[in-house]
């Protein structure tokens, strides 16, 4: 099987499916325990919420430096090399003997996966031209939804009868393995060879040369479309940081449910709707792009503003019905969006530069937006009551569909023309 047979590029999506599911399933463990945490080291809601604020900021600090270095490394490399370092620094956190070493091994976490989106993502789109690359990275996204599933309830189950720390044992001695087995499977793709394709059937891809820091600034400024959804995935990831920090803890205070439950309901209808919505917004995103520059986007629009009313609703329902109801209409819609985060900013940056547009782009959801909400939403549950508090998050939804739509309109067809200029005038000379 060749690099560039048709149906390896779909396997390399299976692939780099399994590593994202254990990137989750690793990051979102922790949430699943917060009851246990907070008795055994008598932590109160902010040291929990800054737990969760510490595996964001982390990850958003590195992921501009990360995100470059992606640009100028082999890909398979770095998901590789990620993936076992995380899975070793999850194993180590069963170690912990007090807050301090709780909050440095998630510290720690967040720099081992940093590396991960900046490569899966930049690796997917050489594999995955205009065609089909929402499908390919809504189909990824899938095992985003998987991951916290089932990191979240087994976490729960393994803590319940094994203790907290067995689960992050298990979970991270699995992403080990995994590493080692999947070693000779993945293939390393030319950068662009997508793009190139698009333009130029059976051509051989162009060389891109490595985009310099500076002249990536100066690409990113001179391109609103850019910039707005960066915006929007800050506000986005504010209040998605909110449910993987706190759901859990609000099901076990409010519907006093027991650990393994609470952290099924918190994961499950959401993300099972949300397993449905990815895919379904891949292949909306594919067929509007087709006839609208901004097509990803307007999909993308759609999808986070349904979501605010249906988490209001789950924030402040006291009735079991709606709560399940909210959850699975959420996680729809949020799939919907999901589906197409970096898809949508591919459209308008280099082939060369799509390692750093993404540690960018986490850069701004996950330091700016993850990392202040648990911490945020903590402090505003002691004043206001944990109900209160992550109702007034899922305003964010509404300020990030307001960006989208101004992006898809206004800019987008401007930004995907000139994209679609440069790599022409490349696809001439070969």
């Amino acid at each position: 099987m060749t690099a560039t047979s048709g149906r390896y590029k779909w396997y390399v999506v299976a692939m780099l499916w399994w590593m994202a599911f254990f990137n989750y399933a690793d990051r979102q463990a922790i949430y699943s325990v917060f009851p246990l945490l907070a008795k055994e080291f008598h932590l109160s809601r902010v040291q929990l919420g800054m737990l969760g604020s510490s595996f964001a900021l982390v990850y958003g600090i590195a992921a501009p430096l990360v995100g470059n270095i992606i640009d100028r490394v082999r890909r398979k490399t770095a998901i590789l090399t990620g993936l076992q370092t995380w899975s070793l620094i999850c194993m180590a956190t069963a170690l912990s003997r007090n807050f301090t070493h709780l909050l440095l091994f998630r510290a720690a976490e967040g720099l081992g996966e940093t590396a991960y989106f900046p490569a899966s993502m930049s690796l997917i789109s050489d594999y995955h031209g205009k065609a089909t690359r929402s499908r390919a990275m809504g189909t990824h996204q899938t095992s985003v939804y998987v991951g916290i599933i089932a990191g979240g309830f087994l976490a729960g189950l393994i803590a319940k009868h094994l203790g907290w720390r067995a689960a992050f044992v298990i979970f991270g001695g699995c992403g080990v393995l995994l590493g080692l087995a999947l070693q000779r499977f993945l293939i390393e793709p030319e950068r662009g060879a997508a793009d190139i394709a698009d333009l130029a059937q059976g051509a051989v891809p162009h060389k891109h040369v490595r985009m310099p820091v500076r002249e990536f600034v100066r690409v990113i400024l001179g391109r609103p479309t850019v910039l707005l959804l960066m915006a929007a995935f800050m506000c986005e990831n504010f209040t998605a940081m909110v449910i993987f920090t706190w759901m859990p803890t609000f099901l076990y205070e409010k519907f006093h449910l027991n650990l393994p439950m609470a952290a099924l309901t918190a994961t499950l209808y959401i993300q099972v709707t949300s397993l449905l919505g990815s895919p379904l917004g891949g292949w909306m995103a594919d067929s509007l792009r087709r006839r609208l520059p901004g097509g990803r986007i307007l999909v993308q629009a759609f999808g986070i503003f349904c979501e605010a009313p249906f988490a209001v609703l789950c924030a402040l329902t006291g009735n079991m019905g709606w709560l399940i109801a909210g959850l699975m209409f959420w996680g729809f819609f949020k799939g919907l969006y999901e589906a197409n985060i970096f898809a949508s900013v591919f459209d308008v940056i280099r082939p060369e530069a799509r390692g750093t547009a993404t540690g960018v782009m986490n850069f701004m959801g996950w330091l700016v937006g993850g990392g202040t909400a648990p911490v945020l939403v903590g402090w505003l549950s002691e004043r206001f009551g944990l109900s209160n508090a992550i109702a007034m998050a899922a305003s964010a939804y509404w300020v990030a569909a307001l960006l989208l739509t101004v992006a898809a309109l206004r800019f987008a067809p401007r930004d995907t023309e000139r994209l679609r200029l440069e790599l022409a005038a490349e696809a001439a000379l070969l």
